[in-house]
């Protein structure tokens, strides 16, 4: 089974909404701003390891990274898309 189509089954562990694959230019993004040291997760603690790919929720406005191609379904860890 491919991440994409584990993906469909996934959902946001605190809204219960779907989850999508993050396009190449949002983790390319993020990925500027975690080398940069500017960007935070949903705890407030600055990440600093860079996404291999990332997990969008349905309204866009959090991302759950994949790191090691290992998805982290963990709320604290989500990353905000403000």
């Amino acid at each position: 089974m491919t991440l994409e189509q584990l993906t469909e089954l996934m959902q946001c562990p605190g809204s219960r909404q779907p989850l999508r694959l993050a396009d190449a230019a949002l983790v390319e993004i993020l990925n500027l701003q975690i080398a940069a040291g500017g960007l935070k997760n949903r705890a407030g603690k600055s990440v600093s390891e860079t996404l291999n790919s990332g997990l969008v929720r349905t309204d866009g406005k959090y991302l759950y990274p994949i790191w090691n191609n290992l998805p982290v379904l963990i709320i604290e860890e989500a990353i905000p898309l403000s």
